[in-house]
Parts: structure tokens; C-alpha cells; sequence
């Protein structure tokens, strides 16, 4: 996937249920495996994924689930599968999905990109 160029970034904000935190650790880990990866793991080859938590820095949100997909179609089909699962509602409530476009504006107004990387 070195020369994999998302169209967009997407930011799943999700809370935990208490489904979730009352099974033990293997226990999530088995339910993930199980309910969760087979269901998007045909439609993996066009999205990348990247997960953080939160939940010792803010109550509202427990986990941010990062997707990066070539394609409208291909974070579509990931957020579909999700949805068919208990990882959708049951193990995690959704609190928003935000889908943006890196360096939109640059890409728009034919402009540098403003960054603070240092190279």
C-alpha cells in the first residue's frame, strides 16, 4: 500500500457501550475478530484504517477511528459493512462521522500547501 493516495480522510467518533467494557479484554478482542474484521475485510483493499483512544482525555468520546479511502465509494462500502455488525450501536455508539478532504483549499485555489512539517 506504499503508493496508496486517499481522496479522503474520515473521522469515526465513537463512544463505548457498556456492552463493551463489561466483557473482559480477550472477550473484546474475540467479538472484534469475529464480528468486526470479517465484515470489512473484502473491502479493506481500498481503505486504510488507523485507531486512537481518548477516553483518558474526554468523556464524550472514547475512540477515534481514522479511515483513509481512495474513493467515496470505498469508505461507503467500509461504513456499510460496519453497520451490520454489533460494533455499530451495540458495542460503540456512534457520536459523528466527519469526512474530509486533505489540503482541500490548497487543491481548490491552486495554492502551496500551509504545513508545519519540517522536511
Amino acid at each position: 500500500m506504499s503508493d496508496f493516495e486517499p481522496t479522503l480522510t474520515a473521522f469515526i467518533l465513537l463512544k463505548t457501550t457498556r456492552a463493551w467494557l463489561e466483557m473482559s479484554v480477550p472477550e473484546r478482542v474475540t467479538a472484534f475478530q469475529d464480528n468486526v474484521l470479517p465484515a470489512i475485510k473484502d473491502k479493506a483493499d481500498d481503505v486504510r484504517w488507523r485507531y486512537y483512544d481518548t477516553e483518558f482525555y474526554t468523556a464524550r468520546v472514547t475512540d477515534i477511528w481514522v479511515w483513509e479511502a481512495r474513493d467515496h465509494e470505498a469508505f461507503q462500502l467500509v461504513v456499510e459493512a460496519l453497520r451490520e455488525t454489533p460494533f455499530w450501536d451495540h458495542y460503540f455508539e456512534i457520536v459523528e462521522i466527519l469526512v474530509g478532504v486533505e489540503n482541500g483549499y490548497a487543491k481548490h485555489y491552486d495554492t502551496d500547501i500551509l504545513t508545519t512539517n519540517i522536511a
